[in-house]
């Protein structure tokens, strides 16, 4: 799939130390933007900004490299990397984190590269939304379509920030239970419904394993996550997900309600496939000709007349 525009992602990089039901690493590769990164690179040239330590791998740099992800807005700070260890039982839709150590990230300050400020699409990974509203402030490109994703935490601690964010762009990603608790419903379409009056034009509701919920202000729309026999590792799949979306909708020509239906099966389709190993086992191996047969797949088992 042919694409020229190219999609600044910013947000974590991490060593993750993680324990499933189906076997546990240590220090494997991890955080938002690298999920994200290596998800929307399938799909369209991508520029990561994050920081790591100086004990960071260099391989992993390199293997980011390799993929084709610009990774020169990547800060390498004197320190350790920002590193979390978290165990999944076997409802894979709850992580439980043992330790956090944010180490560099807690003083990361994103500064983009002259090179980073025309972006055609900038996402905002979960990081703290005054860094979010920072990366706005520096994005030079009227025209960049923007995409902001958040956790719990912040809705609990920087409320009002967050809010300041979702008015300033174009496309929100949340978890289920993050609208819930945002918007104080239960019901996940109202919830949607609020979260448009909030700013943005489309809302994205992850559900785990359940899908996503898609929201614009004259339809919405579900779709499913694939069937899979055994979930490995779910770490990172809503980063996936989302990276997956954004970098669909990069290389489309037209960004009709079509395109986004595409972008949201898309990011489901990469989604699938990262949750089959741990890290990017999965995904260091994945082929365009698998994404497309997934595609595919999603499109026979939803089709009715």
């Amino acid at each position: 799939m042919a694409a020229s525009n190219r999609v600044l992602i910013v947000g974590s990089v991490a060593l993750d130390s993680v324990e499933t039901p189906l076997g546990q690493v240590t220090d494997a590769l991890g955080g938002s933007a690298v999920y994200a990164s290596v998800a929307a690179n399938y799909y369209s040239p991508v520029s990561l900004l994050g920081v790591v330590g100086d004990d960071f791998p260099e391989e992993h740099v390199a293997m980011l490299n390799g993929m084709g992800i610009d990774t020169s807005g990547l800060q390498v700070e004197e320190g350790q990397t920002f590193r979390w260890r978290g165990r999944y039982d076997h409802d894979v839709n709850q992580a439980h984190t043992i330790a956090t150590h944010l180490n560099v990230f807690e003083s990361f300050r994103p500064e983009l590269p002259a090179s980073h400020r025309e972006a055609d699409f900038v996402f905002l990974a979960n990081i703290d939304p005054e860094l979010q509203l920072s990366v706005l402030d520096q994005v030079d490109n009227d025209d960049a379509l923007t995409f902001a994703d958040t956790m719990n935490f912040w809705i609990e601690t920087k409320r009002e920030e967050l809010l300041e964010v979702f008015r300033r762009v174009n496309v929100v990603f949340i978890n289920d239970a993050e609208a819930r608790e945002l918007c104080e419903t239960s019901s996940l379409i109202r919830a949607g419904n609020r979260l448009l009056e909030m700013g943005p034009e489309v809302v994205v509701i992850k559900k785990g394993e359940h899908g996503a919920l898609m929201f614009h202000p004259d339809q919405h729309f579900a779709v499913p996550s694939y069937p899979l026999m055994e979930v490995c590792d779910p770490t990172g799949a809503g980063d996936s997900f989302a990276g997956g979306f954004i970098g669909s909708l990069a290389s489309e020509p037209v960004r009709d309600p079509a395109a986004y239906r595409r972008a949201a099966v898309r990011g489901s389709v990469v989604a699938s496939y990262n949750v089959e190993d741990f890290s990017l086992g999965r995904l260091k191996s994945l082929t365009d000709e698998e994404l497309h047969q997934r595609f595919l797949e999603f499109q026979r088992f939803t089709y009715f007349e």
